[in-house]
């Protein structure tokens, strides 16, 4: 599919990380959370507990594109529950009536668990009108990890194609890539696993279809990303968790749309925890790239951020937290 219709900027903000930082210094295309609360509320306002967002082990981000007078805005993910989301929400100034669709990443409750109640507050805003939810049909598999005893760490599910239903959302449940937002907003479908050392999340299951037992569940095939292509810049590829692997996110991005520049990737890159041994071949494959902004966060974990730092310095890398603005 080449079919993207570019775009004139957009705004991504990020209503849920895991972390805060309002006091770094960032590159001009990045507003921090406080510099987005004086812009809103002027030089007469004191800054306290109350202003501030609250970090998570999650990801959420608003997505508002402008193309000429058309603006479209579009959420993907929401969050692992719902008091995180709707706090920043608040707390943040973010107005939710405009929000034409809602796009999940991936099966998993950090981003999901927040996802009805981010329905609801959209539809309190924008006259009770439905919503559609771009969904693949894997993820409402049950799924749990595999402990070294043998026994199963169940992982919350995410919610029902009933309960999205029920609560004003329209689900397209798909294996395939669309294009959303007026041809403006691209979802993946399934992303092929060519890199031979991004090998998902060892030790992942899901329920088998006859519901009786688990099956092997590794490679998260339900995971997509979204994109969308900015004028004069590339394209901007958000992997919210990269269980994929960002190598391989980035070049199916690549295959999807030949001849267009990747000018930024953002999201977690999932370098954490037992990923954390293929850093060192990740780093090296994201310079064939020609990335001119890796924005990680979330899952990507502070080993792979130094690594990253090291060998891309601070004119391509720029950290993600909670309340940050980055205009494309």
């Amino acid at each position: 599919m080449t079919g993207l219709a570019p775009v004139d900027s957009v705004d991504v903000q990020i209503i849920v990380d895991n972390v805060t930082d309002s006091l770094s210094s960032v590159p001009s295309f990045v507003e921090t959370e406080l510099g987005g609360l004086a812009r809103r509320r002027g030089t007469a306002w004191v800054l306290g507990g109350a202003c501030l967002c609250c970090a998570a082990h999650g990801l959420s981000c608003l997505l508002t594109l402008r193309h000429g007078d058309s603006v479209h805005t579009v959420l993907f993910d929401s969050g692992p529950e719902d008091r995180t989301f709707e706090q920043n929400v608040s707390r943040l100034g973010i107005d939710l009536g405009p929000v034409e669709a809602m796009v999940l990443s991936h099966g998993h409750w950090d981003h999901a668990g927040a996802m009805l109640r981010a329905l609801q507050l959209v539809r309190d805003r924008n006259g009770g009108r439905e919503v559609p939810c771009y969904m693949h049909p894997d993820m409402f598999r049950s799924r749990a990890l595999k402990m070294p005893d043998g026994s199963f760490r169940l992982m919350e599910d995410v919610p029902s194609e009933a309960a999205l239903t029920a609560q004003g959302g329209r689900v397209i449940s798909t294996r395939d890539a669309q294009a959303i937002a007026d041809d403006t907003v691209y979802v993946s479908g399934e992303i092929p696993r060519r890199s031979g050392f991004e090998v998902g999340l060892p030790g992942q299951h899901r329920r088998t279809l006859d519901d009786r037992g688990w099956e092997l569940d590794e490679l998260l095939i339900d995971e997509r990303f979204v994109a969308f292509h900015v004028r004069d810049k590339g394209l901007v590829v958000l992997t919210a968790c990269s269980h994929a692997g960002v190598v391989n996110v980035l070049a199916h991005a690549r295959d999807c749309f030949p001849g267009m520049k990747l000018h930024a990737v953002l999201g977690g890159l999932h370098l954490s925890g037992i990923n954390e041994r293929i850093i060192p071949q990740t780093v090296a494959a994201l310079g064939d790239f020609g990335l001119d902004v890796i924005a990680a966060g979330h899952c990507t974990g502070w080993r792979a951020m130094s690594a990253l730092a090291n060998a891309f310095g601070d004119g391509k890398i720029v950290p993600l937290a909670v309340g940050k603005r980055m205009r494309f």
